[in-house]
């Protein structure tokens, strides 16, 4: 009877810690997020290295259209050796009783095939309060997006959005600059 209660007693301690330590890294994530502001395109400024994105990628960017379902269209877009590569999916909210800004998105993958969809999370971290802005992740802590309305910008606000993805526990020394043209490739054709 001892054994049983002391088993009893270490599990109590050990969800006590467990609750601790991820309570302590609870992300925080962007509540009442205007979905219709948040659409259009947004650059890509800086990433974390993924498997599904080329490290030699430029000009990377997403383009988000919101459907009449509530549903959002994702184009993601990038050049390696000056060819296109992209891909779509719908994004959507992962609880729609929530005011987070915790999205799901589903891509096929091929885009060719679409029988195969990966479904990852997406979510909005910070936004300023002009939708100029994003940093953008996840539960895991294993991507990261800094993303803006434009393809450059100033080191202040650079360092000022790392800051906040570092806040949330991102290992921001991961952080990979996007090389973005002067001139970004022109929009897709009904895009």
């Amino acid at each position: 009877m001892a054994a049983k209660h002391m088993l009893h007693c270490l599990f109590l301690v050990a969800s006590l810690f467990l609750t601790i330590v991820v309570n302590g890294n609870a992300t925080t994530v962007v509540k009442n997020l205007d979905i219709k502001r948040y659409m259009g395109r947004w650059y890509e400024i800086a990433r974390f290295p993924s498997f599904f994105e080329k490290s030699d990628a430029v000009d990377t960017r997403a383009t988000y259209t919101l459907n009449d379902n509530g549903t959002v269209n994702v184009l993601n877009e990038n050049w390696v050796d000056g060819k296109r590569n992209f891909i779509e999916g719908i994004a959507y909210k992962a609880d729609p009783k929530s005011n987070e800004a915790k999205l799901k998105v589903k891509f096929y993958v091929p885009p060719s095939f679409p029988l195969f969809p990966v479904t990852g999370d997406y979510w909005v971290l910070y936004i300023d309060q002009n939708y100029e802005y994003a940093v953008v992740g996840g539960p895991t802590k294993l991507f990261l997006w800094i993303l803006s309305r434009k393809s450059h910008i100033d080191d202040a606000t650079y360092k000022e959005l790392v800051e906040k993805a570092k806040d949330e526990g991102y290992d921001v020394t991961k952080l990979l600059k996007t090389p973005q043209s002067e001139t970004p490739p022109p929009l897709k054709q009904g895009v």
